[in-house]
Order: C-alpha cells, then structure tokens, then sequence
C-alpha cells in the first residue's frame, strides 16, 4: 500500500498502458474476426455464383420453366424436388416474375443477409454473464462458423429456405417481447418446418402458455391458408407424403439425418420399422423437450432452443443437411469440469458440423453406421444425454484449472513466441485428441492427394522431370544407390520380405506407438512431441505440393523392381495400386523416414535406458534402407525427411518454449493431491 501511494501517478499511468493496450489488441482482434467473416462470405458468393446455372441454385430452380422465368402453373410436387411445406410454396409464389439470374443473385445475397442476422441474434442471446471481450467477439466469431457449416454452404449452394424458420424462431424467443408477435413468428416457423412446433411445448412447459397457444394457432392458420389455395398440394403433401416423406430424395439417402432416415439405411422397413420410428421418436422428443425446459429455467435459454431443435431434426421423417443448424446452435453448452475438458464439446459440434463425415471416421466397413450418422448421433446425444453444466454448479464459471510444468529458460528473449502453449502436467482429452489426428491425417490426405490434382496424370511429366534432376544430382554426389541396393535385395528372398514388410507395417504402428505411450507415461513430453510430428507434417505437404516427384519405382527407365505394389503399367494412364487412395508422386520428402527419425529422436530424449535409446534409433536407420531397396524413394527424400523434421522440432521450440525436461509422471502424481485441494464442493 505504501508503495502504492508513493507511486501513485506511475501506478496510474501504467495501470493506463496496459488498460490501453488490451483495448487496441481487442479492436484489432474484433476488426480482424469481422474481415475473416466477410472472407468467408464473399468466397460463399464465388463458389454457387461462379458456378454454370445448372449446377447451381437447383432446388430453387425447380420453379424454373423452359423459358427461364419462374413457373406458376403446375404441382408444386411434379419434379419430387421441392420438399418444403405447401405453405413454404405459397410464400415464394410472389417471387414467379421474377428472372432467374437475378433470383439467383438476390437469392444468394439475401440467404448470406439471414445468415449474418442469425448471428447477431445467437450471439445477443449467449447466457448471461457475460465477459466484455466474448460480447464483442461473439458476433463474428459465429457468423463465421455458420459461414462454414456445411447446412449453410448446402443452403446457399441449393437455393434452399432452411435458414428462415431457425431465425424466425430465434427472433421470436429473443428479440420480440410480446408474446402474440413471438408465438406468430414461431408458428410460421413452424408451417414451414412443421417439426418446429416442439417449441410450441418449450413454450408451454416454461411458462409462455398464451405464446404457445399462438404458436399453434399460427401454425394451423397457415396450413389452412395453404390448403385452400392449394388443395391438391396441400393433399399430396400431408396425406399422399405424409408431411413429406420421400420428397427430395429417397429417405434412406445419406443426407437425410433422421431418426427415421437412419433405421432404413440399417436395414429396417415397413409396420417395424414405423413403430420403432414412432416410439424412439416420441422417447427422444420427451426427453429433449424435458432438458430444454430445465435448462431454460436455469437461464441458458439459447441451449433450450439448441435441445428442442435437436430434438426436431430427430423426430422429423426427413431431415436433409440444409435442416440441421440447431445442432451447430448446441456448442453454447459448457460441458466438463475441467478446464482441459471443456473444448471437448463445442469442438466436436463444430468438426462434426463443418467437415464431411468420411474426414471424422475411417473408411472402415464397422465404422460406417457411426459414419453415415454422425449428425444424427449428434443430434440425439444433444437433445438427450449430454451432461451440459447448470450455471449454479460451481464449476460452470470457475473450472478446475489446469496444472502447469514451470517455465525452462530460454536463449532468446522472445521464445517462446505463444507464451500461452504452457506445458501441461495433466494428459490432454483422450476423445479430443482422437478425434483431432483423424481429421489432421484426413486433411493431410486430402492435401497430399490433391497436390497433382487428385490423379498420377495431372502431375506425371512434371514429377518425372524432378525424378530425374534428383538422380543427376544423386549421381554428382556418388550416392545413386537406389538400383543398386533394389536389385540386390531382390535376390535375397527372405530380405526382399523383411523390407517390404517393415515398409508396410511400421510407418503408423510405430508413431501412434510412441504418441499412446507418452500419453500414457509422460504427458508433458507428448504436447511436445506431437507438436513436433504436427510442424514436421506441415512443412512436408508443403514439399509434396511444390515438387511433385517421381519415386524410383515409377521411373520408367530406371529398371527400379517395385518390391511392394507389384510390376506398375506404364501404358496406363493412371497406374499404380494406390492411385486412387494416395499422391504417388508424394516422395519429397520422404514422411516414411521422417516419422521414422521423429520417432527415433523422441525415444532417444525420453528414454530413461541406453539400450531403449540405441533400439529407437535403429528404427530409422531400418526405414530409410527399406524406401530405398524396395524402390519407393531416393536417397535425397530421406535427406528431405531428415530437414523437415528438424524444422518441426525448432517450429515447436519457436512457438512454446523448450520441453519441460524435468516434468515426470512423478510430478504428475504428486500434483494430483494439490489439485484435488482446489477443487470446490459441488453445492
């Protein structure tokens, strides 16, 4: 206190700087969120408007007749295209005159407009408290990941009305304050996706009884409009259809994320399947609707809204991708007492609800009903067994925090450049880890096989001229052994076995060997290696995409025996057994060597005996004499391994810092004591 009242005015004026300075790093960081969203919505534009006019818009061009302009006469169910409601139809028949390419223009323009009041309205309505900065980052923050979820992009891309009943919903349960202008929004919100009317019972069961009666209403009033306009619709939807199943697709498609749309692609049909559909519908309605209202009691009313509309894509006999907004809705949750656990959740909604399913699972015949159902499962477990906090458990506003490793001085002032990547006592999530190599490696694939645009054609003339610069500058250093050791090799048959399996085995074994192992034993050093492994990755695809190369075994006058994949054609075009899983010409550098080294270096550092460092090295060294016998890399790409690798190891000691070499599972143990002190009492 005394220095502080000696100290007063610099006190002050310090106190001033930093409060100065965190308000300008706010700013730009608020400016920089709202550019990335205008990024994503411009590139949004380009995508379905670059597009000829037939692939794009096709569902909002079943209205278009032959010559161009939107039609008015006729069923709207002739095409089986349109699969909204008859009163979703009668709303867009004002728009029949006008032009299709202007339709196109204000159709896309307008959904990205409804998309960034969706926005705003999900953030105003995040539960109160809320801190100043997540206030003013909320808003573009979520107009971003609604940019890149694929119900926008599908929305955007089919010219669908999808978006308009969740907003009309959000307004009416949080910017409208009467009651008859919130139940009628919601209502019509319901005539358009008549699912929505389990919000009329959120209504109901949390104390908004005439909103809801509205609701209803509202809902019948519409229908009725529509059935006196247009009986024949009207009929073929509600009856011939049953509230539009089989409209858009057969309802066993993939895109069709229902209850019912799952049971069918199980195999299930007819009285049985109807019944299970009606009686698992009717347990997952209830439930949801029961958790919406007691957290909407508990004042987290955006995740009641989030759990019913879960509830509704479950219920619903066809939920199509441009339907399911509400589960990207239920990341506002907060699940986990830990802080280290609560990412889990919103991470998962938000890979589940951004990537393509195939990115989150493996091409696994056993994995395939997870796969083709993920949104689905999503969904369910949203609405029914999620444990979301209460905003009265202790742990909502103040997780127990996370343990770190003390700091390990550095060389240069400015290392660490992210000071906040501490090392971790703890073990991370093992589902959030899971979760994140399988879609990094689905991304590395993906990037590594669209490096020559997808197929050995588009790059083979250019990769072959790199394979022979390699082998001039091979044959300069005297180390073009390739054809030497390949042919040697083949004539010793139980070596030619030995190499081919250890190139086929041990890449992936071996790796995700070490990274369970130091999960397990040594958490610390896992952060830190599987960093490592992340930086070493990256700048590899960035080799595979600057220099496609030619592997020696796909030189065709190099005389390499391809000891793995068997003899290649080279009269075909596209040639080779893993052409259409892998970029063949992917070889600079070589990541078989280079997660091999990582590997090798990793045992080396943390191994506590010397014959355990010695066994880890040898793997490496085994590595690179299998790719260069079996023909699959030059010696170079070994050397390009050897440097991308060191690059992931100084990456990682540039953005956190040196490993904590003296942070044990020791230390781990003996913090769990001390951690359990501070955690508070659930009341």
């Amino acid at each position: 206190m005394a220095n502080a009242e000696h100290s007063g005015r610099r006190t002050e004026a310090f106190g001033a700087t930093a409060v100065d300075t965190a308000r300008t790093r706010l700013r730009v960081a608020r400016l920089g969120l709202w550019l990335l969203a205008a990024v994503l919505a411009v590139r949004q534009v380009a995508v379905v408007l670059g597009n000829p006019r037939g692939e794009r818009l096709t569902d909002l061009e079943t209205w278009v007749g032959p010559d161009g302009v939107l039609h008015v006469n006729g069923s709207l169910y002739d095409s089986t295209r349109f699969t909204g409601t008859p009163f979703g139809g009668l709303v867009l028949k004002p728009l029949t005159r006008a032009a299709e390419q202007a339709l196109g223009w204000g159709w896309t323009f307008g959904t990205l407009l409804l998309v960034a009041a969706l926005g705003l309205v999900v953030a105003r309505a995040l539960p109160q408290p809320v801190h100043r900065r997540t206030a003013l980052l909320a808003a573009p923050v979520t107009i971003s990941l609604l940019m890149l979820s694929l119900p926008v992009r599908n929305t955007l891309w089919l010219g669908q009305t999808s978006i308009i009943p969740v907003l009309l919903v959000l307004l009416g349960c949080f910017v409208v304050r009467d009651w008859r202008a919130a139940g009628v929004l919601i209502g019509l919100a319901a005539a358009l996706q008549p699912t929505v009317l389990l919000f009329a019972a959120l209504l109901w069961f949390t104390g908004r009884r005439r909103a809801a009666a509205v609701t209803g209403a509202s809902f019948a009033a519409g229908t009725a409009l529509a059935w006196a306009a247009m009986p024949h619709d009207s009929y073929t939807y509600w009856v011939h259809h049953m509230a539009g199943v089989g409209l858009g697709g057969e309802a066993d498609a993939l895109a069709n994320q229902s209850l019912h749309g799952a049971l069918l692609r199980l195999g299930l049909s007819g009285p049985p399947e109807i019944g299970l559909f009606l009686s698992l519908g009717a347990v997952v309605a209830a439930l949801g609707v029961r958790r919406a209202v007691r957290y909407a009691r508990d004042g987290q009313l955006l995740l009641a809204v989030a759990l019913t509309g879960c509830a509704a894509i479950v219920v619903s006999p066809t939920t199509w991708q441009h339907q399911l907004l509400w589960v990207l809705l239920a990341v506002v949750g907060r699940v986990g007492k830990r802080a280290s656990d609560r990412y889990v959740w919103p991470v998962a909604v938000i890979l589940v609800m951004t990537l393509p399913a195939k990115m989150m699972l493996p091409n696994m015949a056993v994995l395939y009903p997870l796969r083709d159902n993920a949104v689905l499962l999503a969904a369910v477990a949203a609405a029914t067994v999620v444990p979301f906090l209460s905003r009265t458990s202790p742990y909502y506003r103040a997780p127990i925090p996370t343990e770190y490793a003390r700091p390990v001085p550095t060389r240069w002032k400015r290392v660490p450049l992210l000071p906040f990547l501490k090392r971790v006592l703890t073990r991370p999530n093992l589902l959030l880890e899971l979760l994140l190599i399988r879609v990094t490696y689905a991304a590395y694939q993906r990037v590594r096989l669209g490096a020559t645009g997808g197929t050995n054609t588009g790059g083979r003339a250019r990769a072959e001229a790199h394979g022979r610069q390699i082998l001039d500058i091979e044959r300069f250093l005297h180390i073009d052994i390739e054809h030497w050791s390949n042919h040697a090799v083949v004539k010793v048959g139980w070596l030619r076995d030995f190499f081919d399996f250890y190139y086929e085995s041990f890449h992936f074994v071996v790796p995700l060997s070490v990274l369970a192992l130091l999960y397990w034993r040594r958490p610390v050093d896992y952060r830190w290696a599987r960093a490592s492994l992340g930086f070493a990755t990256l700048l590899a695809l960035v080799g595979f995409w600057l220099y496609p190369l030619a592997p020696p075994r796909l030189m065709p006058d190099l005389g390499v025996i391809d000891t793995v994949h068997g003899v290649q054609d080279f009269s075909k075009p596209d040639y080779g057994t893993l052409t259409a899983l892998t970029n063949q010409y992917a070889a600079m550098p070589s990541l078989h060597f280079g997660w091999s080294l990582w590997c090798g270096l990793v045992i080396a550092i943390v191994a506590p005996k010397w014959w355990m460092k010695a066994l880890g090295l040898l793997h490496p060294f085994f590595t690179v004499s299998a790719i260069v016998a079996t023909g699959n890399h030059w010696v170079l790409d070994a050397v390009g391994g050897a440097l991308v690798v060191g690059g992931g190891f100084g990456l990682s000691y540039l953005f956190m810092g040196p490993r904590a070499r003296f942070a044990t599972a020791t230390a781990v143990a003996a913090a769990e004591p001390a951690r359990a002190e501070k955690e508070p009492s659930p009341r």
